[in-house]
């Protein structure tokens, strides 16, 4: 197993297991999201605990819940009491899930006669109960009110799926019917990567894989070091803020983080992912955390220069969310796994592209989560709304490593803005989507319009037009951008977008959005991108903007739902600009001939006719 060749061709083959088994599911699913937006996710795990692959499509969100989680199934269904044709399943937040409407499955793989490995999937199901339909609940203020909560629970046997176990899922959604299927394609999915992985243990025997795993993890932890090594040594700080929590106006919510920079030396000992023990129930934590000032670039603590060896070669990168703001009762807390995703796909934003994404990249980042904190929960606080303060922890690490590595810096980004649309009586349809921001600028480079910066989507995010009037009474009667949005700069920031869905039916609608107040600032002279919000249209044509955390809020049949995405920040300062770049921006409908001058200081002729944004 060291050939290259033939360690090559093994990484591609656990590779397209876990690919296989994430479109089997996207294939058999029931809910709107799965099918028509493909958000499905796969991993190929073994029963120490390790990462070893992930689908291509796989959100680091996902597959970091697939592997935190692991060992406290384990510790709740020990590898010698599963049998073959096993599966498990759980949602448990404080156990390395995700919140309650993502259920992860995992399937026991045999080898001589043992657990060895595990293939797991997991997918947001239509609905699990909560607050309100899809799993949103913006307004929840504990757990509860988010949904069923599921601890590591034997879902199937050799037999089929536990009775048991299908009248407790059936029993706790609105839509009992689709939420079964969904979990049926959960098991088709686990089952197919089963069966390709058992094929590669008779392909290379049960010795031979495992050495061959081991040596691709080695491979990329060196990879990842080394990688590290290359950045500039020192401690970089940095802050962003959250626009509210939903439940308490204008009280603030700040993510801090402090990222520390390896350097060559000798090799360090390997870290672990967690900063504390993975206690599933740790005593809540809720006082404040020290604020740590800004230090300036290469500097320690004290103040004096980190110049000199000392520090180990390959050691691992720290991410220290000390100072973040403790947890509150409202849905703006995240479980762990989702912080350390969070951590590690903007630490990995600086690095390789071309560095694999399994356990041997997490023994070289050491992600610091304080206990108690919007970024590592306790029960009861509600985990649903973690996208709030995990993109805000991205982008803390994002303006850390951009003072670091400034030819790699980026400016503030808009984000997703998730929002559900649901019957307001049964029989219930639901429609679960999200809209995206824009990028922030890059060095040399404009962000890209209305994709936003993210980690947590499957393979298309959002779900086609059509499809989805033919599932749900609605009509999307326009996607676009939105000129002027993205924030002025030398590098312009990425446009937001403007949707607008009208109902034929009454129905409820749920906001769960960040960055509508705040908005994403710029970098080096940028300015900020324009915020997004969303906004009810009543018959007569008038907008009325919704909080940018809602719960169930009615619209009638003809009245529109209008979701306006965020503008990314610029970058440098905008006159700076080429005319050249503003005029193509300007042909292009990117900008406005308003826009142009106010920002860039084009002087428009009168008789140039402006342009629309782009549909």
């Amino acid at each position: 197993m060291n050939d290259a060749l033939t360690a090559e061709v093994l990484r591609n083959a656990l590779v397209v297991t876990a690919e296989e088994a994430s479109v089997v599911v996207v294939r058999s699913a029931y809910s709107t999201f799965i099918v028509e937006g493909s958000d499905a996710s796969a991993a190929v795990l073994d029963v120490r605990g390790r990462l070893i692959a992930q689908s291509m499509a796989t959100t680091l969100m996902n597959s970091m819940a697939l592997k935190v989680a692991l060992p406290f199934l384990l510790a709740d269904h020990p590898p010698g009491s599963m049998a073959p044709g096993d599966a498990y399943v759980m949602n448990d937040a404080y156990r390395g899930g995700v919140h309650t409407n993502d259920l992860l499955v995992y399937r026991p793989v045999f080898v001589e006669g043992e657990p060895a490995y595990l293939t797991a999937t997991m997918i947001h199901v239509s609905d699990l109960g909560g607050l309100s339909a899809g799993g949103m609940a913006p307004l929840a203020t504990d757990i509860f009110l988010e949904g069923l909560q599921l601890p590591p629970v034997r879902l199937a046997t050799a037999e089929g799926i536990v009775p048991a176990v299908e009248a407790i899922l059936r029993a706790n959604s609105r839509t009992p019917d689709k939420v079964m299927g969904d979990v049926r394609a959960l098991l088709a999915g686990t089952a197919v990567a089963a069966a390709r992985l058992s094929s590669l243990v008779s392909e290379y025997g049960a010795a031979g894989l495992a050495e061959g795993i081991d040596a691709y993890l080695d491979y990329t932890e060196a990879r990842t070091r080394a990688a590290l090594a290359e950045l500039p040594r020192g401690r970089f700080t940095a802050s962003y803020p959250i626009d509210d929590d939903g439940i308490h106006p204008g009280r603030p919510h700040t993510v801090r983080v402090t990222v520390t920079l390896p350097t060559h030396g000798t090799e360090a000992p390997r870290p672990a992912l967690w900063s504390r023990p993975p206690d599933p129930r740790p005593e809540p934590d809720t006082g404040q955390s020290r604020v740590q000032g800004t230090a300036e670039r290469g500097e320690s603590e004290s103040g004096e220069s980190e110049g000199g060896a000392g520090a180990p070669a390959g050691a691992p990168v720290v991410v220290d969310f000390e100072g973040t703001g403790p947890q509150v009762p409202a849905a703006i807390n995240s479980s762990a796994s989702q912080s350390m995703a969070a951590a590690v796909f903007a630490v990995r934003c600086f690095l390789d592209p071309t560095i694999p994404m399994n356990d041997g990249c997490l023994r070289a980042i050491d992600v610091r989560l304080p206990v108690g904190s919007l970024l590592n929960a306790t029960p009861p606080h509600p985990c649903g709304g973690r996208f709030v303060p995990i993109y805000a922890a991205m982008e803390a690490v994002f303006q850390a490593l951009s003072e670091a590595v400034p030819e790699r810096a980026i400016a503030a980004s808009g984000i997703l803005q998730p929002f559900s649309i649901a019957a307001v009586g049964a029989p219930y349809w639901i429609h679960l989507s999200y809209d995206f921001g824009g990028v922030g600028a890059r060095r040399g480079l404009d962000g890209p319009d209305a994709t936003g910066v993210h980690f947590g989507i499957g393979r298309n995010s959002v779900p086609q037009a059509e499809p989805v009037e033919t599932r749900c009474p609605m009509i999307v009667e326009s996607v676009e951008t939105i000129p002027d949005s993205g924030g002025p700069g030398t590098f312009r920031g990425g446009l937001g977008s403007r949707t607008v869905l009208r109902f034929l039916a009454p129905c409820h609608v749920t906001t769960r959005g960040d960055r509508l107040s705040l908005a994403p600032q710029g970098r080096d002279g940028g300015l900020p991108g324009r915020p997004g919000g969303f906004f009810k249209r009543h018959l007569d044509g008038t907008l009325e903007r919704l909080p940018s955390k809602a719960n169930n809020v009615r619209f009638e049949e003809g009245e529109a739902f209008v979701v306006e995405t965020t503008g990314g920040g610029g970058l440098g300062p905008p006159l700076s600009r080429e005319r050249a770049l503003v005029e193509a921006d300007l042909r292009a409908g990117l900008i406005t001939e308003h826009g142009a001058g106010r920002d860039y200081g084009l002087v428009i002729p009168a008789a140039s006719p402006a342009r629309p944004g782009r549909s």
